[in-house]
């Protein structure tokens, strides 16, 4: 075995009601090693939107595509062995998942990381620091957005070594280690076995440069910030309100933890997410839709600097992302944090909620919308004015059900059943406003 095992019995040691603690309050890095954490954040935009929204424009990028080298994911088999994944035609006519990971190489990435302690943080493969599965679903009505915190531990099937051969199977790992162990495809068996599934058929991997561009591209986003925010790691500094970010500063945004809240991963995660929501709704407002060179340049951005799966490389599955997705509401677009407790053994660590995970894993496998109850992270507050939860498009039940719909209407398709997440699935929906709350909310 090519890993230590580790005692996998903590994993089952943390009581589901136990609150979550300060978390990855760990020894502070060189700053640009939080460079690529949030970049699969902006991909989850990007494909829920520039992809989403303007897929003929990704179509326009298949050289960007082809340039990058072809991933393919694995299958497990019943026997416990596994097969090369493939995809029908008609595969985005129904349900589909995608993951989306956030690499933290600084292989060919530009002078910019080109220093001995930028080359010696992270080569490679690299770190997936940011992981992140949407979910749509069959009636294409509204889509799941789960982030995944990197430091949870939590056992790593046996992957696929890109150069050949298998890594073993380990017990309890970080999740942000299986990019390193298994290139793509290993950060997707991990996530399928943590939700209990089978089927993330599509996967997308992206590196430091996107952030940058895609926020240039659509002219800006709109962040609100309920305080202050200051933190020197990123060299940002900004007043409480409503800042415009793009470019570099929204990179900083993203890559800050030191300067948001308690200076921990989950409530970057939730400002993480107001960025994300803001972003779709400007992407949904200022005209994007109908302005093609935004769209390529979007587009542009996305595709240059992601490594895609080879079931989503060709133009006609791009395509048929947008038309699964161009008319899913923004209230009907979730963001959701993995239900996580605090790891008994390290207070630098989170390790699965036990009960309110496999909630949330059972609604993605009965492709079930989801609705929050437990609002809005840690590192975010409501914005004046801003509801705490959006309208329901379907009632809700207190646990996912297989197969559960309402009582359709004469003539009418029977809408899916939504289920109610519990009180430890932060979160909020797209059309959310929300405001990050700093750290240093006096340092002005």
């Amino acid at each position: 075995m090519r890993h230590a095992r580790a005692d996998q019995a903590e994993l089952a040691a943390a009581h589901r009601k136990h609150s979550v603690g300060r978390h990855a309050k760990a020894a502070l890095k060189h700053p640009l090693a939080f460079a690529g954490k949030l970049v699969a954040s902006v991909l989850s935009v990007s494909l829920v939107s520039a992809l989403g929204i303007a897929g003929i424009a990704f179509a326009q990028e298949a050289n960007n595509i082809e340039s990058k080298p072809v991933v393919h994911l694995v299958q497990q088999k019943a026997d416990g062995g596994q097969q090369v994944k493939t995809v029908s035609a008609t595969a985005l006519q129904g349900e589909f998942n995608m993951l989306l990971v956030g690499s933290d190489t600084r292989t060919d990435q530009g002078a910019a990381y080109a220093d001995a302690a930028d080359q010696a943080a992270s080569q490679g493969y690299g770190n997936n620091d940011v992981t992140i599965l949407l979910h749509v679903n069959a009636a294409h009505t509204a889509a799941t957005v789960v982030s995944f915190p990197r430091d949870m531990v939590l056992p790593i099937p046996s992957c696929p070594d890109p150069k050949g051969g298998w890594y073993s199977a380990m017990s309890a790992q970080m999740l942000n280690s299986s990019l390193s162990y298994g290139g793509l495809a290993c950060p997707v068996l991990t996530v399928e076995s943590l939700l209990g599934i089978d089927n993330i058929n599509y996967a997308a991997e992206i590196t430091f440069d996107g952030v940058a561009a895609m926020s240039n591209a659509v002219g800006g986003v709109p962040v609100c910030l309920a305080t202050p925010l200051t933190d020197p790691y990123v060299g940002l500094k900004l007043s409480a309100g409503t800042h415009v970010l793009k470019g570099q500063q929204a990179l900083e945004f993203l890559r800050s933890r030191h300067g948001v809240d308690d200076a921990s991963d989950l409530a970057r995660i939730s400002s993480q997410q107001n960025f994300l929501s803001s972003l779709l709704r400007t992407i949904s407002s200022n005209g994007v839709i109908s302005n093609p060179l935004t769209l390529f340049k979007l587009a542009d951005a996305a595709t240059k600097n992601m490594t895609l799966s080879d079931t989503m490389r060709s133009p006609q599955t791009m395509v048929g992302m947008a038309l699964a997705l161009k008319s899913v509401p923004l209230s009907n677009i979730t963001f959701v944090q993995y239900p996580v407790v605090n790891d008994p053994s390290n207070a630098a660590r989170v390790l699965p909620d036990t009960y309110e995970g496999p909630q949330l894993g059972l609604a993605i496998k009965n492709d079930q919308p989801v609705k929050l109850t437990a609002g809005n992270g840690r590192g975010t507050e409501l914005a004046p004015g801003s509801t705490s939860t959006s309208t329901p498009s379907a009632p809700a039940t207190s646990a996912p059900t297989t197969g559960a719909t309402t009582a359709p209407t004469t003539g009418s398709t029977p809408a899916p059943t939504q289920v109610a997440l519990g009180s430890n699935a932060y979160g909020q929906t797209a059309n959310q406003e929300t405001c990050t709350k700093g750290v240093n909310a006096g340092g002005f």
